[in-house]
């Protein structure tokens, strides 16, 4: 694992996270990133036919086991900032078929009044949770 990721975490800690997180996201007071940097999270979205009711659905299920680890905001002025990141398996509907896919979630709290999701895509490689013991596997 990277040492510019942050595993210090308690379960509680991490609760806490996400119940933010997820409050966030169920008042509205979340935006998704979809800019041409994120290319990733649009072609996610259309691939699954995903609206924001329907990523807000996702958002709300995650759970503590799904964390993976935190990390700082590599971006010069914000590297104060602590990204968190989920990975949760998620059933999705594709054509005829339902497909199971983990799917990288990556939350910024922006001075506790709102959430960046900075990522939210298929993941590309293998993660590790704080709170599995199972690794991801493509």
């Amino acid at each position: 694992m990277s040492n510019n990721y942050i595993t210090e975490y308690t379960y509680e800690e991490v609760t806490d996270i996400l119940k933010t997180i997820q409050t966030y996201v169920a008042g509205d007071k979340f935006v998704l990133s979809s800019n041409v940097n994120r290319l990733e999270n649009i072609e996610f979205m259309d691939r699954y036919n995903l609206t924001t009711a329907r990523i807000k659905d996702i958002i709300s299920k995650i759970e503590t086991e799904d964390f993976c680890y935190g990390l700082h905001n590599e971006h010069s002025g914000f590297e104060h900032e602590i990204l968190y990141v989920f990975c949760p398996q998620i059933e999705l509907p594709y054509g005829e078929k339902i497909e199971a896919v983990d799917v990288y979630s990556k939350f910024n709290i922006i001075n506790g009044e709102r959430v960046v999701v900075v990522s939210f895509h298929q993941r590309n490689y293998p993660i590790n949770y704080l709170f599995k013991s199972e690794e991801g596997a493509l």
